[in-house]
């Protein structure tokens, strides 16, 4: 679900994208359940997906990047923030 990376933080998310609200949904099998507002249509899911985390974590959307399942329900994200920190700020949202 959350695991240290040398640049960050990968997060593992299972997204529904065309959701009635961007919200943390809890956990999917192995991964952080995410509902997204935006289609997914030319990018808009990823996009929304981005800048949804980004306000979430306070950061820039520039500090997350999709590394592994840009076409998929299922993403790895790299997070530009140290592992304590990220899995500080997800038990905010979600009880895992």
């Amino acid at each position: 679900m959350i695991v240290s990376h040398k640049d960050g933080t990968l997060l593992r998310l299972y997204i529904q994208p065309g959701a009635s609200k961007s919200n943390w949904d809890g956990i999917h099998g192995e991964r952080i359940k995410l509902r997204i507002k935006a289609p997914p249509v030319d990018g808009a899911a990823n996009e929304a997906l981005v800048a949804f985390l980004a306000k979430s974590f306070g950061i820039s959307k520039s500090k997350i990047q999709i590394i592994r399942g840009e076409t998929s329900r299922q993403k790895d994200l790299l997070v530009e923030l140290p592992l304590e920190e990220t899995l500080s700020l997800v038990k905010t949202f979600i009880n895992f």
